[in-house]
């Protein structure tokens, strides 16, 4: 009688990286939903920009190329801040947390 043990250790590690990547990938477009429905209005071209992007194993990068994005988040001397993207991502770190849990446990 032989034993045969086989390594599946490749395609567990490529089932986890999977699984973050498709957390941080639902938890992108979450916030970004958020971000887009706190971003302030007058030509709704600010609030229709919000992108986000997986750009490594544990990082989800949520923002927009509207050039005057950041003085809409944090004010100047003229105008107040009107945060949308710090928001989007603070108060809802409990649900961001359930996305990824869910994600996670579900690929077992």
């Amino acid at each position: 009688m032989s034993v045969i043990f086989e390594s599946h250790k490749d395609e567990a590690i490529n089932e986890m990286e999977n699984s973050r990547k498709a957390a941080l990938e639902a938890i992108g477009s979450k916030c970004a939903g958020y971000a887009s429905m706190l971003a302030p209005v007058d030509t709704g071209r600010l609030k229709n920009s919000m992108e986000w992007s997986v750009v490594s194993d544990d990082t989800v990068c949520i923002g927009t190329n509207v050039e005057y994005a950041a003085y809409q988040e944090m004010g100047t001397s003229k105008i107040p801040p009107h945060p949308f993207l710090r928001p989007a991502v603070e108060n809802h770190m409990d649900e961001y947390k359930e996305i990824a849990k869910a994600i996670l446990s579900s690929s077992n």
